[in-house]
């Protein structure tokens, strides 16, 4: 079950890396969604099945499907591609690289001096998820409710016609 963790982790950061250099706004989601269901696997993997449907339902399935909606209300793909490049020239992924760097530096300097440990399945259901969510998370929950409620309605604005 470790390979299985560690073969699905790699094509999770492949995905992450895809979906942020992709200048087509498609292609990216497209990469989210491998990531998401690679994310998935390592859930199963590390022995957490609600987990791992709760990625694929919520993230792999609604999120995106609110992207795509997104995507072709505002923007459309013909004009993403030479839009994504004029707002993203190769000066601005200074700072991000300089981040990663150092969180890769980090966690192989942890597990240079730890060692790698066995991964441990635990289980976790429904019921610990939902009392967890709904006890200690509540406000984090209905915080991002309200900025998923926003980010609607601001798209909405954005792709209304006049």
């Amino acid at each position: 079950m470790t390979q299985v963790f560690y073969i699905a982790s790699a094509f999770a950061v492949l995905g992450a890396f895809l979906t942020v250099t992709r200048s087509n706004a498609l292609h990216a989601v497209l990469y989210l969604v491998l990531a998401l269901f690679a994310l998935a696997i390592d859930f199963l993997a590390l022995g957490a099945p609600f987990i791992a449907a709760l990625e694929i339902i919520v993230y792999a399935g609604a999120i995106v499907v609110v992207i795509l909606f997104v995507i072709m209300m505002v923007a459309g793909p013909a004009a993403s591609g030479e839009q994504e490049r004029r707002w993203l020239p190769p000066r601005v992924w200074v700072v991000p690289a300089l981040l990663t760097s150092t969180l890769a530096v980090l966690v192989i300097g942890s597990l240079a001096a730890t060692g790698t440990q066995a991964i441990t399945p635990t289980t976790i259901g429904p019921r610990e998820v939902g009392t967890t969510l709904f006890t200690t998370y509540l406000i984090g929950v209905e915080v991002a409710s309200v900025l998923l409620l926003a980010g609607l309605v601001g798209a909405y604005f954005l792709g209304a016609r006049d």
